[in-house]
């Protein structure tokens, strides 16, 4: 396997430096990480072409769960002067194609054979009527509970695996002068929370019905009363200022011992360990609670809009570079994700990435292995937009539990016509 991942490794920068030589410009990618550790990590990026002499044209869109870099992209593509990558979701990356917006990179696809090395569930996202229109560049695991150690430890406070045990614990901390839970109030990060509870609250089957399916009764059932149930208990965990927060100032709050925990993708591994912390040891990872044996998980992905020839070089050049087994491991050891490939070891990842390597493989084999609302893997914008809209409405009011399923229900039967 080491011959073949270097053989494949040095095909994919043979045909990225070939493909280079007909770009003179370089490539132009809009994205929007923006954080201090996911800026890190792109660094491994633009260093990697950078090697190959192709140029970094870079178009950041701040804005945590990509909606401001979504509304910047749409006017670029009207205007008829589409970035050559932009970063996307699955379901994002599908509504594009649809629209006949995309290219494809069926030519790097080929000479690096991707459809041996990239995940079923990936591959299902990046191609569309057979073509490959995007390029995947990690694996994330959104139900992620993250503890500061030393606080825990300070106050005699065990880690909790349940939603029982977590309103125990919360409310000790709160009793303790310490904020529960780090929470930035926007509505992905409010979307968030809410996955890992109808995935805690109702198993893998439920979250596919409910979420993927849009089944009317698992909509309307007590189990999803429940759901929302649980997230009031969660509103009163979190601190006064939370609204409008941005989710790497909540993992600040998490990392000075402000706050006891955080709900959130291992995105925050990035912040972790830029902190100097270490994953695993000063900041814990558990599974969100009820959620151990079951895994959320999403795909960044960079998109192939259509473009000049001369541009295309360049594009197929990025995306070369990103499936590129070395660089799969350079990054995803920055960004906090898995590998995006099958044979890509994690044996110098943290101990919470190989915690999270291991659960993936046991999800894929017990089929526990579900898409995110919260982060595009799950359904359309339209519907992911109708379920923010009823999440975070309850979360921010009074609204009965009772309420909200029925706001829910019509929310998402609008949404799906």
């Amino acid at each position: 396997m080491v011959h073949s991942r270097k053989a494949l490794y040095l095909a994919s920068v043979a045909f990225a430096a070939s493909a280079s030589l007909a770009s003179a410009e370089g490539v132009e990618v809009l994205h929007w990480w923006t954080s201090g550790g996911e800026a890190a990590a792109l660094n491994v990026l633009k260093e990697d072409l950078a090697g190959q002499g192709i140029g970094w044209e870079d178009m950041p869109v701040a804005g945590g769960g990509g909606e401001a870099a979504s509304t910047t992209l749409k006017a670029r593509v009207a205007s008829g002067n589409p970035p050559d990558a932009a970063q996307l979701l699955g379901m994002a990356l599908q509504e594009w194609a649809a629209e006949g917006s995309l290219g494809n990179l069926n030519a790097v696809a080929e000479a690096n054979d991707w459809d041996s090395v990239v995940p079923a569930s990936l591959k299902a996202l990046a191609t569309y009527e057979g073509n490959w229109v995007g390029v995947p560049v990690n694996i994330h695991r959104p139900n992620w509970l993250w503890i500061n150690a030393e606080v825990f430890e300070a106050n005699d406070l065990t880690p909790p695996t349940t939603w029982d045990e977590f309103n125990t614990v919360a409310a000790q901390l709160q009793d303790l002068g310490i904020t529960p839970l780090a929470h930035g109030g926007q509505p992905w990060q409010d979307a968030t929370i809410f996955d890992d509870v109808v995935l805690g609250m109702g198993g893998a089957d439920f979250y596919r019905d409910a979420i993927h399916n849009l089944d009317p009764e698992a909509l309307g059932s007590d189990t999803m009363v429940a759901v929302f149930d649980q997230m009031r208990t969660i509103r009163g965990f979190v601190d006064e200022n939370f609204s409008g927060r941005d989710w790497n100032l909540a993992t600040a709050m998490l990392m000075d011992g402000e706050a006891g925990m955080q709900l959130m993708g291992d995105w925050a591994k990035g912040e972790i360990t830029r902190a100097g912390l270490t994953p695993g040891k000063d900041i814990l990872c558990v599974p969100a609670p009820s959620t151990t044996g079951s895994y959320l998980f999403i795909s960044d992905y960079f998109a192939a809009f259509n473009v000049s020839e001369d541009e295309k070089a360049s594009q197929e050049a990025l995306a070369a570079s990103i499936l590129a087994p070395g660089f799969q491991e350079a990054f995803n050891l920055v960004k906090g994700s898995i590998p995006a490939r099958t044979d890509v070891s994690v044996g110098e990842f943290d101990a919470c990435g190989q915690r999270a390597a291991a659960d993936l493989k046991e999800a894929q084999e017990n089929n526990t292995l579900v898409g995110s609302l919260a982060h595009g893997t799950a359904q359309t914008s339209a519907v992911q937009r109708a379920i923010f809209d009823v999440v975070t409405e309850h979360f921010n009011s009074d609204m009965s539990s009772e309420d909200a399923v029925e706001e829910l229900q019509i929310a998402v039967e609008s949404a799906s016509y």
